[in-house]
């Protein structure tokens, strides 16, 4: 017997296939087979969809997402431009570096 392999599916798909479930124009059985999956697997999309709506609106960013340190990002921007700034101010070396590089 061949192993099989595990399908992965995107959350786009997982969305589509809930969001059709929640409408309620198809039975499960009847979205599980035009896309090919479980009904079991419609179901628990569909159940986690109506429990994790609200994190949408709350405001917090996308699930999963590490906080920005926007702190660090502008000390970084500030680096980079006294970077260019030394360089803009000194063409010699530019002219150096750009050699070295050919």
């Amino acid at each position: 017997m061949a192993p099989t392999t595990r399908r992965k599916f995107t959350a786009e798909f997982k969305a589509q296939v809930a969001v059709a479930a929640l409408k309620g124009d198809k039975t499960v059985a009847e979205i599980a087979q035009t896309h090919g999956i479980h009904p079991t697997m419609v179901t628990q999309w569909k159940g986690r969809l109506e429990k994790e709506a609200a994190q949408v609106f709350e405001g917090k960013g996308r699930a999963g997402e590490p906080p920005v340190d926007v702190d660090a990002r502008y000390r970084k921007i500030g680096q980079i431009e006294m970077g260019r700034e030394f360089l803009a101010s000194r063409p010699g070396i530019v002219a150096a570096l750009r050699r070295g590089r050919q």
